[in-house]
């Protein structure tokens, strides 16, 4: 049984380098195109800056914060002191396989080749490296958010509207493997608790007799918005007695 709801969980401690280009420390802005994420705050301080066709907007973010935001909502969080942050992501699966674009400059949005360059991180690298490369990669975003928002102050959505198209090719080649994982760890558990209430209406409680305590070691990983705990919510162990 994957993780409940079909969701995947994380922890996330958002980045402390400063961008050089507004001189705010935090994570790189990006969007999700299929799945909601929602961040619970545990730690520290910070603020979460997002941007949809709504508008320009900046959350505070203290411990005891929930915040979520659908896709579509370009998201930037912002640590002003050891944000530290459980992420809860719908559609388990599906953000691990590509489901976020990185608000990079429009003319790096638009060519695949060039946008995949610019979103990797050198494998076998020490620490070192990847720290340059994700600074990298994160300053080069911002650079792309700092437009967008200047066009959504200046009234003009033409410059989101182009980024939500950019990302759309850029994404739909995956889109059947999405809908293979969605299949088999999201409506699959709808499927079963359907099955589960149809069973109880009927006085049937053999599913109980199945039941049982599951497990996903932590795995560290180098994360858009910063350093992150994950769990292979998929993949997990059952426990024994």
């Amino acid at each position: 049984m994957t993780f409940p709801g079909g969701t995947s969980v994380s922890r996330l401690s958002v980045y402390s380098g400063v961008c050089a280009a507004d001189g705010l420390a935090g994570g790189t802005p990006h969007l999700h195109t299929a799945s909601t994420e929602a961040y619970v705050v545990i730690g520290g301080s910070g603020a979460l800056q997002t941007l949809d066709a709504r508008g320009l907007r900046e959350t505070e973010l203290r411990p005891g914060s929930t915040v979520w935001f659908t896709p579509g909502t370009i998201h930037r969080a912002v640590n002003h002191g050891g944000l530290r942050v459980v992420v809860v992501m719908q559609n388990a699966g599906l953000p691990e396989a590509g489901d976020a674009v990185m608000t990079f400059p429009p003319d790096v949005v638009a060519d695949p080749g060039r946008y995949r360059e610019a979103a990797a991180l050198p494998a076998a690298a020490s620490t070192e490296e990847i720290e340059r490369a994700v600074a990298r990669r994160r300053d080069l975003a911002v650079d792309g958010f700092l437009r967008l928002a200047a066009a959504a102050r200046d009234g003009d959505p033409e410059p989101l509207r182009r980024l939500y198209a950019a990302a759309v090719a850029l994404v739909r080649p995956n889109v059947a493997r999405w809908r293979e994982l969605w299949e088999r760890d999201v409506a699959a558990q709808t499927r079963h608790t359907a099955a589960v209430l149809e069973a109880l209406q009927a006085g049937d409680g053999a599913h109980l007799l199945d039941a049982a305590l599951m497990e996903s070691p932590p795995q560290d990983r180098w994360g858009m918005c910063g350093n992150l705990v994950t769990h292979d919510v998929t993949h997990p162990t059952a426990l024994s007695g």
